[in-house]
C-alpha cells in the first residue's frame, strides 16, 4: 500500500556513551530503523532493523553491504526476500524468516560471516535460492521446514560451522554444490522424496560420518560425496540405479558399500582413490541366494564356492574389490564385475530352473483336474517345458 512520505519514520538514536575528558563529539552506537521500501535509502551505520508491518517484500539489494547491520526483525506478511538483500551484512548475527515468506533469493544472506542463528518457520516457503546462505561461516544449525521442494545450487556452500542439518520430507531436489565444504557437518538423512540429488552436494564435508540414504533417490551423482573423507560405509538404497564418475571419489576412510540394487550401474571411477575400501555387499542378492537353498536346490553352494574370493556364508554375500593405477599413485576402486555378473548368472539360473518346475506342475495338475474322476492316469497328464526353452535356460551357466 502507498505510504506517505511525511509520515515515514525518522532515524531513531539511542546513544550508549562513555566519559569524554576532551569534550569531542559523541556518536550513537545503536541506530534504530524502519525499513519501508527500496526507494527509501537504508543508512549504512544502521545497526537495528524493523521492516514496515505492510511490506510484502524487501527487494533486491535492500541491504546490500550494511557491515554494522546486526539486528533485523522481519514481519509476518513478508512474502519475499530478493536477490542480495542482505549480502555482505557481516555484523547480523540472527534471522528469523516468516512463515509468510515464499522465496529466499539468490545470495539473499551471502557471505553473512557473523550469522549464528537461523530460523525457518513453517509455513509457505517452497524456494531457497543459489547462494541463498552461502559463506554463512557462523551458522551452526539449519532445519529446512516441510514446505521447502527445492534448495537451490551452493544454498549453504562453505557454511564451515554448520553441525547439524535437518532436511523434510516434501523436499524433492538438492541443488549442486548446496552444501559444499561444510566441514563440520557430522551426519545427514536425505529424505525420500528427494529424487534429484546435486553435483558436489556434499563434496568437502570432511567430517561427515553417518549418511543415510532413503528409498526414493534415483542417482547418485558426480562428486555427490567426494572428498568426505571421515565416511566410512554407506548404503545404496534398491531405487538408485546409476553411480557416476567420482561419487564417493578420494572417500579415504571409506571400507564398505552395501548396495541393495544389483543393477545398479556403478561407474569404473565412482570410488576413485578409497584407499580404504574391502567390500561390496549386496544383501538382495543374498536373500535370493538364500530363498533357492531353502526350496531345495543345494547344488547351487557349490557353484558359488567356485567363484573365487567372493564370501557368501554368514548372513552376507560379499564381492571383493579391484584396484588399479591412474594418473601416479592414484587408485581406481571398483567392485569386480566379472565375478557380480557371474554370481547373477548363477542365481537367475535357478530361479528360472524353478520357476519352470513350478510352472510345470501347474500345468500338470490343470490337465489332471480336466480329467475324469480318480481314473484318470496322472502320469499322462504330466507337461514339460519344451526342450529349447530349457536350453535357453541352460546358457546362463555357459
Amino acid at each position: 500500500m502507498p505510504y506517505n512520505m511525511s509520515e515515514r519514520p525518522k532515524l531513531a538514536y539511542h546513544q550508549r556513551t562513555a566519559a569524554n575528558n576532551n569534550d569531542r563529539e559523541e556518536t550513537p552506537s545503536v541506530i534504530e530503523y524502519e525499513f519501508t521500501g527500496s526507494d527509501h535509502h537504508v543508512p549504512n551505520n544502521a545497526t537495528h532493523v524493523r521492516i514496515y508491518s505492510n511490506l510484502t517484500e524487501v527487494e533486491d539489494y535492500a541491504f546490500y553491504r550494511r557491515t554494522r547491520l546486526k539486528e533485523v526483525v522481519l514481519n509476518e506478511g513478508l512474502t519475499v526476500i530478493g536477490s542480495n538483500a542482505f549480502m555482505n551484512c557481516i555484523a547480523l548475527q540472527k534471522i528469523n524468516i516468516p512463515s509468510t515468506v515464499t522465496k529466499i533469493g539468490y545470495n539473499a544472506f551471502g557471505s553473512c560471516t557473523g550469522l549464528k542463528e537461523l530460523v525457518f518457520n513453517e509455513g509457505l516457503l517452497t524456494y531457497i535460492e543459489g547462494g541463498a546462505f552461502r559463506e554463512c561461516k557462523s551458522l551452526q544449525s539449519i532445519t529446512i521446514p516441510s514446505s521447502v521442494l527445492e534448495i537451490g545450487n551452493n544454498a549453504f556452500n562453505s557454511c564451515r560451522s554448520l553441525r547439524k542439518i535437518v532436511l523434510s520430507d516434501g523436499l524433492k531436489k538438492i541443488g549442486n554444490k548446496a552444501f559444499l565444504c561444510c566441514h563440520s557437518i557430522q551426519s545427514i538423512t536425505i529424505p525420500s522424496t528427494v529424487d534429484d540429488f546435486g553435483i558436489d552436494a556434499l563434496n568437502e564435508c570432511t567430517n561427515l560420518r553417518d549418511v543415510v540414504l532413503s528409498d526414493g533417490i534415483k542417482r547418485i551423482k558426480t562428486g555427490t560425496f567426494g572428498g568426505c573423507t571421515s565416511l566410512t560405509s554407506i548404503t545404496v538404497p534398491s531405487t538408485v540405479d546409476d553411480i557416476e564418475i567420482w561419487a564417493f571419489g578420494r572417500c579415504g576412510s571409506l571400507r564398505e558399500v552395501v548396495i541393495h540394487n544389483e543393477e545398479t550401474q556403478i561407474d569404473d571411477k565412482s570410488f576413485y582413490n578409497c584407499t580404504s575400501l574391502e567390500r561390496f555387499k549386496f544383501p538382495g542378492l543374498f536373500n535370493r541366494l538364500k530363498d533357492i537353498i531353502q526350496v531345495g536346490h543345494r547344488d547351487i553352494e557349490a557353484k558359488m564356492d567356485d567363484i573365487h574370493a567372493v564370501e557368501w556364508r554368514g548372513g552376507e554375500l560379499i564381492i571383493p574389490r579391484i584396484v588399479s593405477s591412474f594418473g601416479g599413485a592414484a587408485a581406481v576402486v571398483a567392485v569386480d564385475k566379472e565375478k557380480l555378473d557371474k554370481i547373477v548368472q548363477v542365481i537367475t539360473y535357478y530361479e528360472i530352473k524353478e520357476a519352470t518346475t513350478i510352472f510345470e506342475l501347474a500345468m500338470w495338475k490343470s490337465k489332471i483336474n480336466q480329467a475324469e474322476g480318480d481314473s484318470a492316469d496322472r502320469g499322462a497328464c504330466r507337461v514339460e517345458v519344451p526342450g529349447p526353452v530349457k536350453d535357453t535356460i541352460l546358457q546362463y551357466l555357459r
